[in-house]
């Protein structure tokens, strides 16, 4: 399992269109640069929100959200569902399954190869004509998204990384060590494929992929939101409390009071909160 990109081709079995033209939802599977199909979702969406009298204005153009879905996730999880159909009230969606989960192909490395899954959806999403991409990745997803614009310089415009490790191997907590043993034992594995429909490789990492809080600043200038709850039973705040300092003047930290853990945790509002802070970015410093 390596930590460098392996390029920016992605094929599917759709093809992009204007921006302008007319679309209605889309389910393809995208190709990675690996050769795993990745089964995908794109929302047109509907901006229907309305800013309170105070906001600054958004830019021109409402933003594609990339959503990374958390392991065990995929893009049929209802809970993934919520937060798609949340972000659409704000832009366009892109969902998909990461490798190993779902319908699509592969075994899941749990967050080393899965940037190229990412890679893939955020492509496709620039092929359908959009020109302002955020990603939003939940716990592995959100070490995804970090990875993934680090690696992948000028590929987003945005990042949120919503209850994502900030370091690897943590194994402090009671549902880390778990974990652990799901994707380092055979019989965890096995659990995975057929209880949690999640396959894991038997592989270790070699090398070992960069890590969330390395990556984290070679993010900027693209501006970053850390969202983490107080109550998140998998990292404690020391996570996303690394990942604010590693990203200095770029990032910005939401410790969310009364939170748990990733897409179950977060409620309508916060997500609401995530929509309109992606809304109003400066967009990497990029003119509207």
């Amino acid at each position: 399992m390596s930590n460098r990109p392996a390029g920016r081709e992605t094929r599917s079995t759709v093809r992009p269109h204007d921006e302008t033209a007319e679309r209605g939802p889309i389910r393809t599977f995208l190709r990675t640069t690996d050769g795993v199909p990745v089964d995908s979702v794109y929302d047109p969406g509907s901006v229907v929100y309305e800013a309170s009298p105070d906001a600054s204005p958004a830019p021109s153009g409402s933003p594609v959200f990339v959503v990374a879905h958390g392991f065990t996730g995929d893009v049929d999880r209802p809970h993934v569902r919520r937060v798609a159909d949340a972000f659409a009230r704000y832009g366009a969606v892109v969902t998909f399954s990461f490798r190993g989960h779902g319908a699509s192909g592969g075994r899941s490395t749990v967050g080393d190869k899965e940037v190229l899954d990412l890679a893939a959806a955020v492509e496709w999403a620039r092929g359908l004509g959009h020109t302002r991409v955020v990603t939003v990745g939940f716990s592995m997803g959100g070490s995804v998204v970090l990875r993934h614009a680090a690696l992948y310089p000028g590929t987003v415009d945005a990042v949120v990384s919503v209850s994502a490790p900030a370091r690897w191997y943590y194994r402090g907590t009671a549902p880390m060590r778990r974990l652990h043993w799901l994707v380092t034992r055979l019989g965890g594995r096995l659990v995975s494929r057929y209880g949690l429909r999640t396959r894991v490789h038997h592989r270790q990492w070699d090398p070992v992929p960069l890590s969330p809080v390395q990556a984290v600043p070679m993010i900027a200038p693209v501006p970053l939101l850390v969202v983490h709850g107080d109550r998140d039973g998998y990292f404690p705040l020391d996570h996303p409390r690394m990942l604010a300092e590693a990203a200095g003047e770029h990032g910005e930290l939401w410790v969310e009071h009364g939170m748990g853990h990733a897409e179950n945790a977060a409620d309508e509002a916060l997500l609401a909160r995530i929509g309109d802070w992606a809304a109003r970015r400066p967009w990497g410093g990029r003119e509207a």
